[in-house]
C-alpha cells in the first residue's frame, strides 16, 4: 500500500492546480496527474508499456485541455455560459473536490501500481488490457480531431460525422474504454479486499464520471439545438455513450450528478 499512497501524493500535487480555476481540478490537472504518476510507476520499475500508456495518454489530454483553455478564445466564451467559473465556491467545497479526485486518479491507475507493488500478473491480461487501452486512447483522440474539424467548418451545428455517426459521445466512449484496458490488465495482479476496493473505486468511479458528463453534454446541446430537426433525428437513431447500444438518453437519470 505503501506505493498506492506515493501515486495518491502525486494525485494531490498535480491535481491541485484546480486550486487556480476550479474545473482544472477535473480536466487540466487530471490530464496532468496521470502523466505524472506514469513517470512515478516508470521509475520505480513498473511494466514499461503500461506505464508509458500512463505518460501518453495523460500528456495527450492534459495537452489537448490546457491548449482548448488557454488558445482557444471561442470556447471560452461558449464555455463561460455553460461551466460555473467557481469564483463562488467556498474553500472547503474546493477541497473535498480536490481530495476525491485525487483519490479518484490515483484508484483509477491503480491495477499497474499493484502489479508493481505485488511483482505478480499475467502477461495475457496485460497485453489484452494494453490492446484494449491503446484502441481507447485512439477513439478518443481521433474523436476530439475529428470534432474540432467538424467546428471550424460549421461552428454552429452539432457533430455527427466520423465517429460521431456511431456514437454521440465517442470521446467518452474512447476514455472509458483505456480505462477498461486498465482494469482489464491488472485483475490478475491485485491481492487482498482492500486492493480490490481501490480498483474497483477506481473503475467503477470513472465510468460513473463518464456517464455524468454524457449527461451534461445532452443537456447543453438539447438546450443549444433542441429546436433543430436534424438533431432531433440524430439523437433518436444514434446511442449516447456506447456504440450499437440502443441507449440514447441519459438526462432522466438525474443521479449521474458528477
Amino acid at each position: 500500500m505503501k506505493l498506492f499512497l506515493y501515486t495518491l501524493i502525486i494525485a494531490l500535487l498535480f491535481s491541485s492546480i484546480g486550486f487556480k480555476k476550479y474545473v482544472w481540478f477535473i480536466s487540466i490537472g487530471y490530464g496532468f496527474t496521470v502523466a505524472a504518476i506514469g513517470v512515478l510507476l516508470l521509475i520505480l520499475g513498473a511494466p514499461v508499456p503500461a506505464a508509458l500508456l500512463f505518460v501518453i495518454y495523460g500528456c495527450r489530454l492534459g495537452g489537448y485541455l490546457a491548449f482548448r483553455e488557454l488558445k482557444s478564445s471561442s470556447y471560452n466564451t461558449k464555455m463561460k455560459t455553460e461551466i460555473k467559473s467557481g469564483d463562488d465556491v467556498k474553500l472547503g467545497a474546493k477541497i473535498g473536490i480536490w481530495l476525491s479526485a485525487a483519490l479518484l486518479y490515483a484508484c483509477e491507475t491503480a491495477p499497474v501500481t499493484f502489479r508493481l507493488a505485488n511483482q505478480k500478473g499475467s502477461q495475457v491480461t496485460l497485453i489484452i488490457g494494453m490492446i484494449v487501452s491503446i484502441c481507447g486512447l485512439i477513439i478518443e483522440s481521433l474523436a476530439d480531431f475529428q470534432k474540432n474539424q467538424a467546428k471550424k467548418q460549421n461552428p454552429g451545428r452539432f457533430v455527427d460525422t466520423g465517429l460521431y455517426r456511431l456514437v454521440r459521445c465517442p470521446n467518452y466512449f474512447g476514455e472509458m474504454l483505456f480505462w477498461t484496458g486498465v482494469f482489464v490488465g491488472g485483475i490478475t495482479a491485485v491481492s487482498g479486499v482492500l486492493q480490490w476496493l481501490i480498483v474497483l473505486l477506481g473503475y467503477l468511479g470513472i465510468i460513473y464520471v463518464m456517464f455524468g458528463g454524457a449527461r451534461r453534454l445532452e443537456m447543453r446541446q438539447n438546450r443549444t439545438y433542441g429546436d433543430d430537426p436534424e438533431y432531433q433525428a440524430y439523437v433518436k437513431k444514434t446511442p449516447i455513450m456506447l456504440p450499437f447500444v440502443p441507449l440514447y438518453s441519459v438526462e432522466k437519470y438525474k443521479w449521474l450528478v458528477a
